[in-house]
Parts: C-alpha cells; structure tokens; sequence
C-alpha cells in the first residue's frame, strides 16, 4: 500500500533476508572481516553469533551472493533439534546428496565421494549452518569429525556456524567441544547498530526501491526509533515499516515524531494482546481454530474470522460504492439542470453515504491488519520460543 503511494519500486523493510538490501554496519563490517579472514584459511569453523534479528542471516546472504560458484561449492540447513545421524544426513541432503537406505555409514560415504569429486573440480566446500543453537552437542561434534575429510593435507570442508547468543555459552563452556573450539579461527558477536547508523540504514533501504526524498523524515525521528529498537535490524524494519505505512494512510509527506510515537502505542498495545492471548486456556478439543478478536467481546467468545470474510466484506463493499458512484455519475450528467437541481439533494446524500463506507470500511481493514499482524508476530514468536526450548 505505502510503496504506491509514496512511488517506491518495492518493500523496503521486508522481514527475509535480501542481500540486495545489506548494510554495512560498523558490526556488519568486521562481521565480514572475519568471514573473509576465515574463508581465505579454507579449513575449520567461523562462528558468527547475534541476536534475534540481528542481521546473521542477511549478512550471509550476502556473502553467497558474493561468492563464485566455481570456486566455492556452498550448502546451506538451518537446523532444528538434530542428534549426531540426523545432521549427517541433513549435510548430505544441503550438499544435493540422495542417499540410500538412509544409514549414517552410506550418508559419511556420500559426503565424502562428494568432496572429493569437489576438490579435483577446483571447488572448496563450505557448509553453512544457521540456528546452531539448536544442534545438539553430539551433533556439533559430528560436525567437527566432517572436518577431518581431506584430500593429501588439504581439508575439504569448511564450516560457518551462525547462532544466538546462547550458543557461544554452550560452545565455549562445554567440556565436550574442546576439540571444535581448536578449530574455530574466527569468531564475530553482532551488536545493534550504533544511533548514528539508524538514518543512513533507513536511507539506505528506501533508496534501494527509488526513493526520491518522499517521505521525509524528522531528524528526531531516527534518534527515537534507535530508543525504541535497541539498534537491531529486524525491530528498525517492523517499526519503519508500520510508520510508512500510517503515513500513506494518513497521506502524510513527512514522518515525525507524533506518527512514531503513535506507531509504538499501537505496537505496544498489540504486545499487550498477546500476552493476554498466550495467557488465555487453549481449547480443549484438538483442531479447534483460536477466534478471532472482536471488539468488546472475551476471548473465547469472539466469532472466527477467516480470509474469505474478509473477501466477501470487502467485496460487498466495492459492489455498494460503485452502484452509488455509479448512479452519482448519471444523475451528474444529465442535461436537464433542473431536473438535476431538483435531485441534488439525493446525489449530497449518496455522496455522504459513500463518505461514510469508506470511513468504516477504512477503520475495518485496520483492525483487520493489526489483527493479522498481531496474530503472525504471535505465531512467529511461538515459533521462536519453540526453536529456543
């Protein structure tokens, strides 16, 4: 909606990963410091670890789109709790293995054949694991053994661990892992972004779908939204994406303040409702659907609302504007003007009805959006306490 209205090309605060769209933060930068550092050593772990949103998964975006395929043969899994046969396999599978039979003895046979054949190509192999924190000890330390593969005395796999904060407690603390420890030869932290980076980051992204200047931003803005977001990548694009959002609807060329401060009640108010939500019995019956929020109304008495609703209602909507805008027309162009001056108090009345559906149809597809958004932040969040569990 809001990159029609202020003329943009495309999203520029989409949640995925586009490397198209990194930045080069101060933290970013000595982020790929280190992964340049490591790749040119070809052998070992690089570890690179940030908080949630903090930018690891676009920052490696990034780097493969960088990276030469005929030189460099990359496989990418993003785990989740995996024992050390299961990881075996998911490696294959990165790496375009089928393995039959489905053993770990077949699956290590078929990694290896592969990084040989790799290797007399001209190709190193890298294997980059994203939420590490999730992989079992035992499963890291099937990891460490994949390092031993070498072809004379050169190894033929390297590995980039990516991972939450916790996952440098567990790689550094556990007795288990001293040998993967040896092996790491680089290591990165991300941090937020400093406050002097919040413009540029946002300047940044806009100009990569054409901004021209349209929005403009209140200096004060940036420092706000650096407060209200800890500097993390993820938080700055939720926000500035729901800003420019309530500038198109408003019609708004200049962001200030006011607009983000109304952006935060907003968001802390979905917050709120999702704590009452998660706070709230599960049904009890499997396959029941939780309602869907209506105004006033408790939570397990409010009615389901589903995308076709929504369809029809605006559906209906269109239908209903353009029968009346549709019989304004005509009565506007009829010739007799006193017949028109006659029924102009009809076409006043049907103006003002028209007026009247689109403010209530507006006020709806609001509450329909903070209700679906409030209800995907919910679903991604259990699924993020679900990965840490």
């Amino acid at each position: 909606m809001f990159d029609d209205f202020y003329g943009l090309t495309g999203k520029p605060f989409q949640l995925t990963p586009d490397p198209a769209f990194y930045f080069r933060s101060i933290t970013h930068r000595k982020a790929l410091s280190y992964l340049g550092y490591g790749l040119a050593q070809g052998e070992g772990f690089i570890v690179i670890t940030g908080e949630v949103g903090a930018g690891k998964s676009t920052l490696v975006a990034h780097l493969v789109d960088t990276i030469d395929p005929r030189q460099l043969t990359v496989g990418q899994i993003v785990t989740s709790k995996l024992d050390e046969e299961e990881i075996v396999h998911v490696v294959a599978q990165a790496f375009g293995l089928d393995i039959a039979g489905h053993d770990k003895a077949t699956a290590l046979g078929a990694i290896e054949a592969f990084l040989h054949e790799e290797a007399r190509e001209g190709r190193r192999c890298l294997l980059i694991v994203d939420e590490s924190q999730n992989l079992a000890v035992a499963a890291l330390e099937e990891l460490r053994m994949l390092s031993n593969f070498q072809l004379g005395n050169h190894p033929l796999l390297q590995t980039l661990l990516l991972g939450q904060p916790e996952f440098r407690t567990v790689l550094q603390g556990h007795e288990s892992l001293e040998q993967l420890r040896q092996r790491v030869i680089a290591a990165h932290h991300l941090t937020p972004m400093e406050p002097a980076e919040i413009e540029p980051y946002v300047i940044h992204r806009l100009e990569k779908v054409g901004w021209n200047g349209t929005p403009a931003f209140d200096p004060q803005v940036f420092a706000d939204l650096h407060a209200a977001s800890g500097g993390v990548p993820r938080r700055v694009n939720q926000i500035a994406n729901r800003l420019l959002l309530l500038g198109a609807v408003e019609q708004r060329n200049r962001i200030d303040g006011a607009m983000l401060a109304m952006v935060l009640k907003e968001m802390e108010g979905e917050r709120g409702s999702r704590e009452a939500l998660r706070a709230a019995p599960r049904p009890a019956q499997a396959g029941m659907r939780p309602a869907h929020p209506a105004e006033g109304a408790p939570v397990q008495d409010r009615p389901r609302f589903g995308r076709k609703d929504v369809e029809a209602m605006l559906a209906a909507r269109d239908a209903q504007i353009a029968e009346l805008q549709q019989a304004i027309i005509e009565l506007s162009s009829q010739r007799d003007e006193a017949l028109v001056n006659a029924l102009r108090p009809e076409i006043t009345a049907m103006q003002e009805q028209v007026a009247r559906i689109d403010a209530r149809v507006f006020e709806q597809e609001r509450t329909i959006r903070q209700t679906l958004t409030m209800l995907i932040e919910w679903i991604e969040s259990e699924m993020e306490q679900s990965k840490a569990a």
